[in-house]
């Protein structure tokens, strides 16, 4: 059950991605894709009944830790893009007066 919410989770970020035309919606789209894969990745390294490695001795029903320390990673580099596109749109809006694409694509035709 809960890999068919994370799947939706991601098809609701990719469906922001594509039909929004506001590049803040399409910033958080990506988001919510992203939270979806890090969802989908801690829920494959999860094991009903285990504990974390650091607490047993020897390696008997504990949890693989590679997952969550690979979905740290992406969480980290998930901000670090946030940022960038966010820094991005900042400069797009001061050229352009505007978040639309739409509007942004027919405004750098026509310099």
């Amino acid at each position: 059950m809960e890999f068919y919410l994370t799947f939706l989770l991601f098809l609701i970020g990719i469906w922001g991605i594509i039909s929004k035309e506001n590049l803040i919606k399409k910033i958080i789209g990506l988001n919510i894709a992203d939270s979806a894969v890090v969802l989908f990745f801690i829920l494959i390294g999860h094991r009903y009944g285990s504990t974390a490695p650091i607490m047993e001795k020897g390696i008997k029903n504990v949890v693989d830790p590679l997952p969550q320390a690979l979905m740290l990673t992406a969480i980290v580099i998930g901000i670090c893009l946030t940022a960038l596109a966010l820094a991005l749109v900042l400069k797009m809006y001061k050229e352009y007066q505007t978040l639309n694409i739409s509007q942004i694509e027919k405004l750098a035709e026509d310099e």
